[in-house]
């Protein structure tokens, strides 16, 4: 109890020094957080990619998660993503699923794995971290990754970082990924684009970072 008092009466020292501060060099308060403004993402890119060292990895789009979010997931960025499944698959690239789901088989129907599609049991946000896709990855000369799937602010996001840090040069099609709430998407995508790789312009195909784009502006060469 001795402790948390003395933490309290620390913080609300610091305060009035801070406040003090302001008052005597005249300079204004801190703008509260509730007033900050998030820069407009920029506009998508158009890509063209080649099915040879792209691989689309396809992340949480299960029904435990998506039947619970059915404008952001089921009846939204699935359609996308069935899409542009069906094109990569006609261009011959590899196809790769990750999940959290303790159960690898409920898939939303639109997007299901084939036989012989890598399936990587997740164990964090990083899809990276701790599993296999890296190599899977690597073992077939992938280059590109184009990230799709739940959710623009966690997996999608995280998995962003962990793959420009094993040197993947990154595309999310913004319209084949969500999140619960509306604020989460431009929160996710500035994050990606100013990581430490960071491409804050959205230059396309910019080697090691990540580029924004968007499912009808990606073709395959």
């Amino acid at each position: 109890m001795r402790v948390f008092r003395a933490i309290v009466l620390s913080g609300l020292a610091l305060v009035v020094a801070a406040s003090l501060a302001q008052a005597q060099n005249g300079s204004k308060p801190v703008p509260s957080m509730i007033n900050v403004q998030m820069p407009a993402p920029p506009a998508p890119a158009a890509v063209a990619l080649k099915p040879a060292t792209t691989a689309l990895f396809i992340s949480d789009v299960v029904e435990p998660i998506c039947n619970t979010q059915p404008e952001k997931c089921a009846q939204g960025m699935v359609a996308k993503i069935a899409d542009l499944l069906a094109r990569a698959r006609k261009a011959g690239m590899l196809v790769a699923y990750s999940t959290q789901e303790a159960n690898m088989t409920k898939w939303m129907p639109a997007i299901a794995p084939k036989p012989g599609d890598p399936l990587i049991p997740s164990k964090g946000q990083d899809r990276f971290y701790a599993t296999e896709l890296d190599n899977v990855l690597k073992a077939k000369g992938i280059t590109t990754v184009i990230l799709t799937g739940w959710k623009v602010s966690g997996s999608i996001m995280y998995t962003s970082v962990g793959a420009t840090l094993r040197g993947y040069t990154v595309v999310v099609p913004a319209d084949t990924t969500n999140a619960p709430n509306d604020y989460e998407v431009p929160i996710g995508i500035y994050a990606m684009l100013n990581q430490n790789s960071a491409n804050p312009n959205n230059e396309p195909l910019k080697p090691k970072t990540t580029t924004i784009s968007r499912s009808d502006l990606i073709s395959f060469q």
